[in-house]
């Protein structure tokens, strides 16, 4: 997103400023000013309204930002210059403000410049969050290989955002396993990963046949993702259902994947190492027999229990993501995004928290991270756009921007 610029502007009456000083005394001028403007304004009310109406201003431009400076922390005081200069008491992240005060017709109006590189601060990162490595000898084969299962007819993006998003996330290499009739589709689609047509059993739908040649391909992976756009044709399900608990690399369970396993719910108990799941809260009472609103209600205890019980972890989706390890440990990520509520999206979670596990990360640990990542991604685009209007391709350029703040914080 790059140098993000913010403007605010507020005026106030001279008179006004000066009633509320006569009424309040010295217990207002405490509450607004810090000492060294009172020490500096000595009682005059022009400049008293100068910086009260430039400490608004300020306030203004950290609207959705993340940030929070009360007037108390905002020193407003001349520079060499005598021009106003603006001082953060805090850690202020670097943010730099410039601010102008003009006196008019009895007003003191000010405007603010808040000029910062994306939209602030991260949000607080749980316990759990770790990137991978990245040393400066590296090369691909440093960083895994992700092999992703997913698309049919109709369903092309989520395969092309899933394995995308792995690409983004620092994998070394993703290969896009794909029905024949859709490899042409995201074979023009996808250039950095690798698109690669396998038998179909109907127009667009991978099933059983290629069951051989899906696995040889896990073989060779450090990660694997099952699930996103493959549809529900029979033949796909049965596919899953036997790529699931034999599949010799970490899988991601997602969608359509999840899907298959809620049709054959003894696989949940032999899932096979190093599995995750990631379903939304529907998925997720389909799987456990439960109404979307039982799961709602406790999920925390519905995600920890699902984990113990099926050796894997879990990955409940919404705002304030839940993650769930077998051996009882939990994480609830800080965000609330709602303009991450729209399709596509839980596709990108899929693909980042493959490409983390590729990298070396183990499995609850890429999960905490991946999900940090991808709300901190949408938190900074939201900033931007507002609530609504986000697409899930939005999210994966901003992926490693948010990676490399993380990691110059020492995560």
């Amino acid at each position: 997103m790059g140098g993000v610029q913010r403007i605010g502007v507020d005026a106030v009456g001279v008179e006004r400023l000066a009633l509320a000083v006569k009424r309040s005394g010295p217990g207002f001028l405490q509450k607004a000013y810090t000492q060294a403007e009172i020490d500096y304004c000595r009682g005059n009310v022009d400049r008293l309204a100068g910086r009260w109406a430039a400490k608004e201003a300020v306030i203004k431009c950290f609207d959705g930002t993340g940030h929070c400076f009360p007037r108390r922390r905002i020193e407003i005081l001349p520079a060499g210059s005598g021009a106003p200069q603006v001082r953060l008491l805090g850690d202020s992240g670097g943010l730099d403000i410039r601010v102008s005060i003009t006196h008019h017709s009895g007003l003191a109006v000010a405007t603010a410049v808040l000029t910062m590189d994306g939209v602030g601060p991260l949000l607080n990162t749980p316990e759990g969050v770790r990137l991978p490595a990245r040393p400066a000898d590296a090369h691909k084969g440093s960083f895994g290989t992700v092999v992703v299962l997913a698309g049919s007819f109709g369903l092309t993006g989520a395969a092309y955002l899933s394995s995308t998003a792995a690409a983004r996330a620092g994998a070394g290499l993703v290969r896009l396993l794909v029905a024949e009739g859709v490899y042409p589709i995201l074979a023009a689609k996808c250039t950095e990963v690798m698109a690669t047509p396998v038998p179909e059993v109907a127009p667009g739908a991978i099933g059983h046949a290629a069951h051989d040649t899906v696995m040889r391909q896990l073989e060779a992976a450090d990660a694997g993702l099952i699930g996103p756009g493959l549809g529900r044709d029979s033949s796909t399900w049965r596919l899953i259902h036997d790529l699931v608990p034999h599949a010799p690399c970490p899988l991601v369970i997602d969608a359509d994947g999840l899907n298959a396993l809620a049709d054959a719910p003894r696989l949940l108990k032999r899932l096979g190492k190093e599995r995750v799941l990631t379903p939304h809260p529907g998925e997720m009472a389909r799987l456990v027999r439960k109404q979307a609103s039982d799961v709602q209600a406790d999920r925390a205890g519905v995600a920890r229990k699902a984990a113990s019980e099926w050796g894997a972890v879990v990955v409940l989706k919404g705002a304030r993501t839940v993650v769930a390890a077998p051996d009882g440990r939990l994480s609830e990520d800080p965000h609330e995004v709602p303009a991450l509520a729209t399709g596509g999206t839980g596709d990108v979670l899929s693909g980042l928290i493959a490409a983390l596990i590729a990298q070396g990360s183990d499995p609850f640990t890429a999960a905490v991270t991946g999900v940090y990542v991808h709300a901190e991604s949408g938190r900074r685009i939201q900033a931007e756009i507002g609530e609504s209007g986000l697409l899930a391709s939005d999210l994966l350029a901003e992926i490693p921007r948010v990676m490399r703040t993380l990691r110059k914080g020492g995560l």
